[in-house]
Order: C-alpha cells, then structure tokens, then sequence
C-alpha cells in the first residue's frame, strides 16, 4: 500500500537520511575514451571545483515535456538494467562494476584461469538474449513482451547515441542539471563514468520512462533543438506510451465508490475484488430469493467454464483462431463496469498485465457527445481531430496507422451517448482526416473502417448495445456481480479495521435477501457503507438489520446517479416531478407484473404506464434487458433482480395510499371479520387487504411485499428516508401503526407455521427501532 501512495503521490523525493548505493552496471565494464578526458578536465579544476558545484544555486527546473507527470521510481536497485546484464553474462563470468573500482586493482584470486577479462569502447550495449520464462514474456503472467521500439535496449540506445554528441562542457553541464531531477543522488554519483555509465544509472534511478522524460527536459534547459527533435522522432512510441501510462494512473488508481464525494476516495488496488466475466451471458440477474424456490420465470445463469478473468479479455480467440477484435460488455446496473475499466487500465498502466498492447486510448461515449454540440454538427469533425482532442500528444504521430500497430480503445458509458447510431444507411469513411459528423464516425470505427488496426472495447447496459449489429461484434462478455466469496473479501479489504469487518461480514449475512442482493458490488458498498455507520454506535448488532431502508437507500442513490450521469445534474439535486413520476409509474408497473405472477415486461408494459422505454431500462438504473429468445426474438426485459421489483410494488401502494387516500388493494375476497373490524382507507386496513393476499396466495408469491410494505410505514422510512425526495418535509407521520402492530401479532398466532417467520419479519420491518 506504500508503494501505491507513493505512486499516487507522483514524487520523486525520498527522505533525506536515505542513500543510495550505486548498483552494479547493467552492462558490465564498459570504458570509453572518454574517461580520461573528463579526468584530465577535472584535474584542470583543481580539487575545490565540485565542491563549489554542489553549492551551486540553480534555478528549479523546469516542467517535463508532455510525456506525462511523474511517477515515484523504485527503491530497489536491481531493474530490468541488471536483468539484461545477467542475459549476456556468460556461465561463471564476472560483471564488473566500472564505476567503483579499477581493472588494475581486481585480484587475480578473482579471476578464473579461463575467465577473460574485457573491456569495450563499444558504444552500444549488447543487445539482451532472448530467455524463457522472463516476465515481459510470459503470456499466463498477462505480462506480455513489449514492441522492440518501447523496450529497454532500444531506449538505451537512442539516449546514449543522442547525448555522446554533448562535448565534454555540454556533458558536464547535462548532468549537472540532470542531477537537480533527483535531489538524493549525489553529486559524485552523477558526474562519475563515461556516458554508458550514466545511462545506465538514471535508466537504474527512474526507470526507462522517466529517464526519457528528464533528458528531453534536461536537453531543453541546454537548449539542444537538434538533439531534442531526433530523441523525440526515435523515441516517439516510447514518449506516447509513457503519456498514456501517466495518464492512465492518474485517472485511474483513485476510486469514488458508490457515488462520488470530494475526498472520499480510495485507491483502487487497496480495495479492488475481480467480478465475475461470462462470456455466455444471459442477463446477469441472479435467480435467487429468499422465499421463492425459484423465480416465476427462472433465469438461466453462466457455467464455470464461461468465466473469463478480465484482464484476457483481448487474448480471447474467434472461431477461426484469430484474436478478438470487437468486445462488448455489459451488465446490470450497479455490476461494477466502470471500475472493472479503471482497473484494466490501472494494470496496464503499471505494466502488470497486456505489456503486448502497445496504446491504451479511452474514447469514452460520455466525452463523445460533447461533439454533438451546433458547432462540431455544423463545421463537422474528423477522427483525427478527436483522438487530438482527447490526447493532445498524438498530434502529428502517424503511429496508430502502422502495420504492426496493436492498440486498444475503450469506448465506456455507450448508454450515455444522446443519440441512436444509424449502422445501416451511415456513409462509408476510411480517411482519419475526413471531417464528417460525430455519429458516422462512431460507425465507422465500430465498423472497422476507421483505425481498422484498432481492438475496440465497449461497454454500456444491455438495452443500449444491442443497437450495435452482432456483425461488428466478436465477444459478448457480461459482468456477474460477486460470488459468495468475493463478497467477503471485498468487505474485509475495504475496512482497515478487522474486527468491523469481520462483524459487518457476520452482519449482513444474518438476512438472506441483503446476501443475495450483494452480489451486485455496488450494493455490497452501500451495505459496508451503511454498516460502518451504524457500528459506530455502541449497541448497534444486536438486532438483525432491516432490508426495507437499505432498498430505500438504493432507489434513492440509483436516481441521483441517473440524474448526474444521463442528464448532467449537480449532486444532491432537488427531484422534480418527472423523476417522482418514473418510481411511481415504475412500482405501478411493478404492482401489475406482481399480480400477473411474471417477473418479465416488454416495451408495451412500459407503455402502458406512459413511461419511455429508455428511461425504464437505461436510465433508472433498476432494470436491465434479457437476452432475446430463439423463438420470439422478442425484446423482454426484468428488473435487476425479482425482490426489486416486490419493493418498487410495495412502494406504490404505499404512496398511493400516503399521498392519494388510495388503497389499491381492496378486493371483494377480504374477510368479512376483518371488513369489519379495520377501515380500508387506514393503515390497517391496507395492510389486512396485504395480508389477506399473501395467506390467500401461493407460498412466495406476495410475501417479500407484505415485509416491504410494512417496512415503509416504519417511522424510520417514511417519516424520514423518504422526505425530501418522494415528497416534501412536512408531511404528516403515518397513524394508526400501533393498529397495523396489532394486526401482525394476531395474524402470527393464526397463520399456517410456513407463514409464519416471514410475518414475524413483517412484524420487525415495521418496528425495530435503529439503534
């Protein structure tokens, strides 16, 4: 976690009272002519000149150039430099460390009989030996080997060819301001060695990255314009690379859980669990349930076999054994997309998975519309001018254009693109420079017109890829929450404390229904953060939690989610109308599928409650489309999962009868004994008519209902959660709850023994005070 901070921090300081020691050289001995120059100049200044050197006040360097911000390097001192010295050090040879002593004053007790001692003025390294088993190859590590043009020989190469050309007050000088990058190495460090020495140390210091970027930078403050040009036309893919990895990191190795807060960050490594990857989806809901042994219209859900990890997500072949070009994912709301994309980046970024992609470019859809404005739709854009406009180094690189080019884009948040996409009667565009409108670019690039060298990966909800013609799509992978397991690990990762972790893992595990909606990651963040809260009170445990505040909390996140990310609204805006005209019209749909017994709604249910089908199943963030059958072919889609739907039931008829007078349940099959006893338009009598449903009905069918609804008339949800958001403060407490309790007992002593531990559960939704 330290080393991630650092990172995170993005310093290339380190404490003062830490020293290095210089490393062996990666290269072994390897003098050039010019030591003894530099010796000789040295002795012209006389012993006192370094000295006066180090105290040399010199102004702060200036800004890298545009290849990125700066990472923290290693602190250890064995790098992929030394690596590639023990690949060219033959068995039993000796590597000599040219910067520390001598060849005269090596014993011959060190030497071998048949060991050779040499000495080179080669200018260039020798080049690594291709060796089994190291990282930058081996392809189950998801390490990959890097383009021979962004690997380390070459780097190596290209800095010490263009700064041998410095004469020997150029090179003093280089290093002088070099050494300003590092305030640890000292002085003697730096000026000591020829220039294959020196390379070899700053790649050792920083890394071949950095090193790049801090002799680009050095090289301006000499104002070395030749220098600076052939560095940055031989190193171009490596400075791009590194612009992207800088970039990357930033962007992604912070996390806003759930919904975004100023400083309620996380690192993403600290806190990250890999969800399940299916490449044979079939909706991502979850069949299970409390009560029900199965849901009225079961779910299919993905074998073992199908899973995927996701950082091989571009390893996958076709039939034909070709690679991947096209992957769509997707998922239900709340599956964790976003973040599984930050952390593919994040690996990327640090090198520890698909070394082979060369570039990693993020063309998300939400970036996208802003070229939907008059003055793009007029004037036109071309996809050159994009890929400038969202990385500005790119300008003037042909490198995407390459051949050999092996680069991924990322194109998230597809739901969040304002328009339809016409992929049938779109215009045909080949030219990266061709001005055209946003949307026919889009096409083109999902067609493979555009960057046909590109592997694209897109993700967005169900109902809003399915635009995209399976044509144009090699893999369908679908995001599958957390299995049991995982829910426990990212619980006991997210909390520094273990004994509040390991109660809130026992916590939520004592009502089935909150294990089974966990699955989804973002639930499971809500239930930690709810239950932390909660646990900083001391009695707080005693009890079991209740599962109707927690749906509440949901719906309400959900919602303001939408807000910001559909329609760009301040966080904790105040609801409007519309958005209280989308729940209400949701639960009344919700209420109708209930008493049909069918967990299934096509896009004429969402009509029939004069709601809009993209606001149902893109924008709410409660439901999710399913795979079409090979029969129908019919468009069908559910809820993110079957209790959701209870709920939003249970919350209609309960506003109707809050804010209407309305009780929605009153039926001529109601008991007479309790027709007389309760009036209909009273709590109690809405929750007699609920009742009377759910011991009338088959075991499942109209419980979980029954437990939400009298969920909502606790005090705590209605008089509390509720307010502000479903309808305003002021409103009146609901009266009569001391009636319902009764009710509920009664009925407890009565009901079948089946019944009866889902109405003791009704009984404490309604009661249970929170601690």
């Amino acid at each position: 976690m330290d080393s991630e901070n650092n990172q995170a921090a993005g310093s290339d300081v380190e404490s003062d009272n830490e020293t290095y020691e210089r490393p062996p050289s990666s290269y072994g001995s390897m003098k050039s002519e010019c030591d003894e120059m530099e010796k000789s100049d040295e002795e012209e200044e006389g012993g006192e000149g370094i000295a006066e050197v180090v105290c040399f006040a010199a102004p702060d360097p200036p800004a890298p150039p545009v290849v990125g911000s700066q990472m923290g390097h290693s602190l250890y001192t064995e790098t992929l430099c030394t690596e590639a010295t023990e690949q060219t050090r033959p068995p039993g040879g000796l590597v000599i460390d040219a910067g520390s002593e001598e060849l005269d004053d090596i014993e011959d007790a060190e030497l071998d009989d048949d060991d050779e001692l040499l000495t080179t003025c080669s200018p260039e390294p020798p080049e690594p030996l291709e060796m089994e088993g190291l990282p930058q190859e081996d392809e189950s590590s998801q390490l990959g080997k890097l383009d021979p043009e962004l690997d380390l020989p070459y780097i190596f190469k290209s800095i010490q060819e263009v700064i041998s050309r410095l004469n020997n007050d150029e090179m003093f000088k280089f290093k002088i301001w070099f050494k300003k990058w590092e305030p640890l190495a000292v002085l003697q460090e730096v000026l000591d060695g020829d220039v294959l020495d020196f390379v070899d140390k700053i790649i050792e210091l920083f890394g071949q990255d950095k090193a790049l970027s801090k002799t680009i930078s050095t090289l301006e403050r000499l104002e070395k314009t030749e220098e600076i040009n052939e560095l940055q036309t031989k190193c171009a893919k490596a400075i791009f690379r590194f612009y992207l990895k800088e970039y990357l990191f930033r962007k992604s190795q912070i996390t806003h859980e759930g919904v975004p807060q100023p400083g309620k960050q996380q690192f993403l490594n600290a806190v990250y669990v890999a969800p399940q990857i299916s490449i044979r989806g079939f909706g991502g809901v979850d069949p299970s349930h409390e009560i029900l042994a199965q849901t009225p219209k079961p779910i299919q859900v993905p074998s073992e076999d199908s899973l995927v990890a996701l950082n091989n997500l571009f390893r996958l072949q076709k039939d034909d054994g070709s690679p991947v070009k096209t992957v769509v994912t997707t998922g239900i709301p709340g599956v964790g997309m976003s973040v599984s994309v930050s952390k593919f980046c994040l690996d990327w970024s640090e090198e520890k998975a698909n070394r082979d992609i060369q570039y990693l470019l993020k063309l998300s859809f939400r970036d996208l519309r802003h070229f939907r404005q008059k003055e793009y739709e007029e004037e036109g854009i071309s996809m050159q001018e994009i890929l400038e406009y969202c990385h500005a180094p790119i300008k003037g690189l042909n490198i995407l254009q390459e051949e050999n080019a092996k680069y991924v884009i990322i194109m998230d948040c597809y739901d969040c693109y304002e328009a339809p996409l016409d992929f049938q009667k779109a215009p045909e565009i080949t030219d990266n420079n061709t001005k055209t409108h946003i949307d026919t670019l889009i096409v083109n690039l999902i067609r493979g017109n555009l960057l046909p060298n590109a592997r694209l990966w897109i993700l967005g909800r169900r109902a809003a890829i399915t635009e995209i013609p399976s044509k144009f799509v090699d893999v369908v992978a679908e995001l599958q929450g957390f299995s049991d397991e995982m829910k426990d690990e990212y619980l006991t990762k997210r909390f520094t404390d273990p004994q509040l972790a390991a109660k809130i893992v026992r916590h939520y595990k004592r009502v089935p229904i909150i294990q089974i909606l966990a699955r989804q990651p973002f639930f499971t963040w809500m239930v930690a953060k709810i239950f932390k809260s909660c646990y900083k009170q001391g009695n707080y445990g005693s009890n079991k939690p209740r599962v109707t505040p927690l749906l509440i909390h949901f719906i309400i996140i959900q919602t303001n989610r939408m807000l910001k990310f559909y329609f760009r609204k301040r966080d904790n805006e105040k609801w409007t109308d519309v958005e209280v005209n989308l729940l209400r019209m949701l639960g009344k749909m919700s209420f109708k599928m209930l008493e049909k017994n069918t967990n299934v709604f096509t896009e004429e249910d969402v009509k029939d409650v004069s709601l809009e089908l993209n606001e149902v199943v893109i924008f709410s963030g409660l439901c999710t489309e399913l795979v079409p059958t090979v029969i129908t072919g019919k468009r069908t889609f559910c809820f993110s999962h079957y209790t959701i739907q209870e709920f939003m039931a249970a919350l209609y008829v309960f506003l109707a009868f809050y804010l209407d007078s309305k009780n929605v349940l009153e039926s001529g099959f109601l008991p007479r004994v309790l027709l007389y006893k309760y009036n209909g338009k009273s709590a109690a009598g809405l929750v007699q008519c609920a009742v009377a449903r759910t011991l009338g009905s088959k075991l499942g069918h109209y419980d979980m209902f029954l437990r939400y609804l009298c969920g909502l008339f606790s005090l705590h949800c209605h008089n509390n959660l509720l307010q502000g958001f479903l309808y305003s403060h002021g409103m009146p407490k609901v009266e009569g709850l001391g009636e319902v309790e009764q009710l509920l007992e009664q009925t407890i002593q009565t009901a079948p023994e089946e019944r009866k531990r889902n109405l003791y559960e009704c009984l404490r939704e309604m009661t249970q005070e929170d601690e």
